[in-house]
């Protein structure tokens, strides 16, 4: 369906949404009032609710009553807790640190370049790391990131890390991780993840194949995680 033939409400909320990605309101900033919003778009407010009400819905905004609307802020409990699926078998929420052991900045792959939607020649950084919870090391991650969309972008090796990354994409470069796709299979350990899990080539792991998206809904993460999952559980709750 073209723009010109979706809802109004629909209509504003693209435009509300392509406003924050081009960083009219910084994240944690406060949006115009609702009637000046409403003028602004040359809607009604009841018009511009729905569209307020759709963003919230997709963690672009935050509302609170007597206060108004807020671009949201990505914190490490907000990412940990919305992103990170790791519990205890007994039920109870793990949190993560981690340490990246590497990291390079290349031409994709075909994988890549098919997975980002990136152009012939485009460059990617890729850093695999490894994220330990109580002391462990429980996962290990290959992350590609789109060179053009993450200029200079550096990590510090071998350094103990509890803030998100998503909270690093967003304060750095101004890109927001709204929603991720994830592809899950049981796999044997290859080489690169069985030396940072300490365990056995072949031994058997759960892969995780994501793609995180922006809000303007562009691939821009490749993430694939091997989780040894003896003493944790990788859970998914769906509404």
């Amino acid at each position: 369906m073209t723009l010109e033939r979706q809802p109004l409400y629909a209509r504003a909320e693209a435009e509300l949404r392509a406003r924050i990605a081009r960083g009219d309101w910084k994240p944690g900033e406060a949006l115009p009032t609702e009637p000046v919003l409403a003028a602004d778009l040359g809607i009604s407010q009841g018009t511009l609710r729905r569209a307020l009400a759709a963003l919230e819905r997709q963690r672009l905004i935050e509302r609170r009553q007597g206060i108004g609307s807020h671009v949201a802020e990505a914190t490490r409990e907000r990412e940990l807790f919305h992103f990170f699926r790791a519990e205890s078998v007994e039920g109870l929420r793990l949190k993560p640190t981690s340490f990246t052991h590497s990291q390079e900045t290349a031409r994709a792959d075909a994988e890549e370049t098919r997975a980002l939607r990136l152009g012939r020649s485009a460059r990617v950084h890729r850093l695999w790391r490894e994220r330990r919870i109580q002391g462990r090391p429980m996962i290990a991650e290959m992350i590609v990131l789109p060179a053009a969309l993450f200029p200079g972008f550096v990590v510090s090796l071998g350094t103990e890390v509890t803030d998100e990354l998503y909270v690093l994409y967003q304060q750095r470069f101004g890109i927001t991780i709204v929603r991720v796709e994830e592809r899950i299979q049981a796999v044997k350990a290859p080489p690169a993840a069985a030396a940072l899990l300490n365990c056995e080539e072949g031994w058997p792991l759960l892969l995780i194949h994501r793609i995180g998206f922006d809000v303007m809904d562009r691939p821009v993460e490749r993430r694939c995680s091997w989780l040894e999952t003896t003493h944790f559980r990788y859970a998914v709750e769906l509404r």
